[in-house]
């Protein structure tokens, strides 16, 4: 039996999140270019956004392009923009084909224009599908969204439109850039780093977290599918027991 017919399509993580990290390092091990790795990446891309489609994942956030990363060089940051501009003009095809809708979070002003442009263009296409949704997670950290968070609520509170002591969790959350979409369930890391690197770090509290040494552009259909079946395999428990787990099932399968 395939690896992807094991896989229970009732019980999916409705939002997966990804880090695609190793574009570098694949490059180098070949004597490449690191920009090279980066082009190589977009098949990655490709294969995960098709696999998690064709599964019924509804909501895909990929982690892109970090705040951190216009720390890199500039030839690196101008081929990235460079290879996102391809990209939205390339993948249209695969985005239509398979009902996808195209979204974004991050500080997309910060954008170069023409990146922009294409990112706004790409979205306003895609937005009549109404299959899984893929989120760009662009110029993006979670620290710089709960800044701006913070400094939204800031302004409602000055303004006396929102009163301190009524703040509370689903306050917060109201004013993220991910305010109307599900926390994911579960969080996919490849190039065998451990570490969540500033990525959405209030909605992956209670995300399963997995962790595989393939480094991103050797990413595949294959690989999403085994994660999906590492996720299945997993008792989420939410803070509680097993036997409240068992017990709270048991009622819904009544």
């Amino acid at each position: 039996m395939e690896i992807k017919d094991q896989i229970d399509r009732k019980r999916l993580p409705v939002h997966v999140a990804v880090i695609m990290d190793g574009n570098g390092r694949w490059a180098k091990r070949r004597g490449f270019v690191r920009t090279l790795g980066h082009e190589k990446g977009v098949d990655a891309v490709r294969n995960t956004v098709e696999a998690a489609a064709e599964l019924g994942v509804r909501y895909l956030t990929m982690y892109a392009f970090s705040t951190e990363n216009w720390k890199r060089p500039k030839y690196e940051i101008d081929a990235l923009m460079r290879i996102l501009v391809n990209s939205l003009h390339g993948e249209m095809k695969t985005l239509m084909s398979n009902n996808i809708r195209l979204r974004a979070i991050g500080d997309l002003k910060s954008l170069p224009a023409k990146s922009y442009r294409e990112l706004m263009k790409s979205i306003d296409e895609t937005s009549g599908n109404d299959g899984m949704t893929l989120i760009l997670a662009l110029s993006y950290s979670s620290r710089w969204e709960l800044v701006e968070a913070a400094r939204s609520i800031a302004r409602k509170v000055a303004s006396n439109e929102l009163n301190p002591e009524k703040i509370d969790i689903s306050t917060l959350t109201s004013f993220l850039a991910t305010s109307d979409i599900p926390d994911p369930e579960f969080l996919i890391r490849t190039s065998g780093e451990y570490r969540i690197s500033n990525f959405l770090l209030w909605q992956i509290a209670y995300a399963e977290l997995y962790f595989t040494s393939t480094l991103w552009p050797d990413f595949g259909k294959e690989d999403f599918y085994k994660a999906i079946l590492d996720f299945q395999q997993r008792e989420r428990r939410f803070g509680l027991t097993s036997e409240q787990i068992n017990e709270i099932e048991g009622k819904l399968r009544k």
